[in-house]
């Protein structure tokens, strides 16, 4: 069976049921009221989207789930696990991660305010969620302890220290993605980006698993997109960008090269750093960096649309896939 066949199926089944899951979802989430909560010291113009319906990225992950049961189970259905059950720990990966942004989410809507699980409580139960799945994948003999240096061709064996730095990669950038979810088709617009590279390098790599992965997620943004570019009718909340931001990072495990997200997910890193450098400094002198962080906060604060922040970060989303290039194995 080809790929070209495979990525086609994939991407139109992916696309095709999360658009009608979305139009499912949609106004069962506006009649229960399942709707964002702005927080008062954001923008003042982002008032108006108090209560847009939120917890759509339950569209795209059960679109994701089912097309890659069928495309899997057409590609795999002749081989053992060792081909087939790479693709389902990370799925497994990004579910739970969904999960925990599911119970972000709802929690929120019961506290009736744009807080729900504690910092502290989120991290734990991310760290379990990444160290298990780094852990399966080691045991199943899909990962070991070296790391691969993107660029340099280089490979440093860690021992024992692997797990500290990939456990914070993984939890790191599923955040980073998260965080990057803060306007109109901010996150749906890099995240395609973000899944076609994993999509064309794995299919370049000879690598099915992350092919039908990144093409899936790639589908899945692109279908969300419909309904979440601006003025957005529907968000994807916590539970859709850490299913995201789990699906990219799961990628760059299995094509042994996790590092190489830190590169292509550019876009995330620059705006996880600058909440990290804003915090930070904040506690430190008491000052800001920025007017406001992330960074596409800042740059709504300093007077930039919506459409035109979307529009620069999704071009310096594909500088960063461009630039990613060099550093595939």
């Amino acid at each position: 069976m080809s790929y070209t066949f495979l990525f086609l199926l994939t991407f139109t089944l992916t696309l095709v049921l999360t658009v009608t899951a979305i139009r499912i979802l949609l106004p069962i989430l506006t009649r229960r009221h399942i709707g964002q909560r702005i927080l008062e010291i954001g923008p003042a113009w982002h008032s108006g989207k108090e209560g847009t319906p939120t917890m759509g990225g339950i569209s795209f992950v059960i679109s994701c789930i089912v097309s890659l049961i069928v495309t899997g189970g057409l590609l795999f259905r002749d081989l053992p696990p060792l081909f087939w059950r790479p693709m389902l720990l990370t799925l497994l990966f990004a579910l739970g991660n969904a999960a925990i942004g599911a119970v972000d989410d709802l929690s929120k809507f019961r506290k009736k305010q744009n807080e729900g699980l504690t910092p502290i409580q989120k991290l734990i139960l991310q760290v379990s969620v990444a160290a298990a799945y780094i852990a399966l994948l080691q045991l199943y003999g899909y990962l070991d302890t070296t790391v691969y240096i993107p660029y340099f061709d280089r490979e440093l064996d860690l021992g024992m220290l692997y797990y500290i730095p990939a456990i914070l990669l993984a939890v790191g950038m599923v955040n980073f993605v998260n965080l990057t979810d803060g306007i109109d088709g901010l996150a749906s617009s890099t995240g395609l980006i973000y899944a076609a590279f994993f999509a064309v390098a794995a299919t370049l790599l000879n690598e099915p698993p992350t092919m039908l992965l990144g093409t899936a997620m790639m589908a899945a943004c692109l279908g969300f997109l419909f309904y979440n570019r601006h003025p957005a009718r529907l968000f994807m909340g916590d539970t859709g960008s850490l299913f995201l931001g789990g699906m990219g990072v799961g990628c760059g495990f299995l094509l042994g090269n996790p590092l190489l997200t830190v590169v292509v997910g550019g876009v995330f890193v620059l705006e996880g750093i600058s909440v990290i450098l804003q915090v930070g400094w904040y506690k430190i002198t008491g000052r800001r960096i920025f007017l406001m962080a992330p960074l596409h906060h800042h740059l709504e604060k300093r007077g930039m649309s919506e459409d035109r922040i979307v529009l620069l970060f999704t071009i310096l989303g594909i500088g960063f896939a461009l630039l990613a290039i060099p550093g595939l194995l």
